[in-house]
């Protein structure tokens, strides 16, 4: 089983990469694949061009207002865990698990635990998690992402991102996640080039992911892009450099 990461500051093009990694895997054959979207903003199933499935605090959230009404000889874990069948929405070639809402004002740190101890369970059932990070430095300080093989820092050329992007991965091993391999990827989604000198780069080696109209078009009109073409040059991208990683 092999664990993908993807984080960086939130209007990055996290999702993006998400997806289109996503469906590199799948048009190689290498599944099955369990999509997590941990951002509590989600949508990575739009990407994906399916439905939005029932979340996990969702779930949570209704088995916490039945109380005493669980069923005979079952406890609030025992449930949930049966239940998470739930919020694990079964497409074809990859199975999705949304993370969903904060519980409350701020509070995201029951779902994150829940998250960690289901993604232990279900590590087995699959031979890649994806896993597109919440925005920002929270999953990391709360440990969510760990254990990866890869971890995606996905960054704009500008030096705010670029900044944000340095932060998630010194805090990543300040913290000891046990990630494998850490890559920065540029994204140049509104057609900005890169001015860059890449000695000045906090990590390498790295790959920048081209503009691609039809994505962006397909993403302005709420469409997914599992059905681009073979020759879109961002999935071209995308494949060749994770192709490329999971053969070394």
């Amino acid at each position: 089983m092999i664990k993908i990461g993807i984080a960086g500051k939130g209007g990055v093009g996290k999702t993006t990469l998400s997806a289109l990694v996503i469906l590199t895997l799948l048009r190689s054959g290498k599944k099955p694949i369990l999509a997590v979207d941990a951002d509590s903003n989600s949508n990575l199933n739009e990407m994906l061009g399916i439905s939005r499935p029932e979340d996990l605090v969702s779930v949570v959230d209704k088995i916490e207002k039945m109380k005493g009404s669980l069923p005979a000889g079952m406890d609030k874990v025992q449930y949930l865990e049966f239940k998470l069948r739930d919020a694990i929405s079964e497409n074809k070639g990859f199975d999705i698990l949304l993370m969903g809402r904060t519980e409350g004002p701020g509070c995201y740190c029951y779902a994150n635990n829940l998250l960690r101890d289901i993604l232990d369970k279900l590590e087995k059932n699959y031979s890649f998690i994806i896993m597109d990070s919440e925005a920002g430095f929270e999953h990391i300080s709360r440990r969510t992402s760990r254990n990866f093989d890869i971890l995606f820092i996905v960054s704009l050329s500008d030096k705010t991102s670029l900044r944000s992007a340095e932060r998630i991965y010194q805090m990543s091993k300040e913290i000891d996640l046990n990630i494998k391999q850490s890559y920065l990827v540029l994204n140049e989604f509104r057609k900005i080039s890169s001015q860059q000198n890449t000695s000045s780069f906090f990590l390498n080696p790295f790959f920048t992911l081209p503009f691609d109209e039809e994505i962006l078009n397909r993403s302005y009109e709420g469409k997914g892009i599992m059905d681009i073409s073979e020759e879109s040059i961002a999935y071209k991208t995308v494949k060749e450099n994770l192709l490329s990683l999971l053969s070394d």
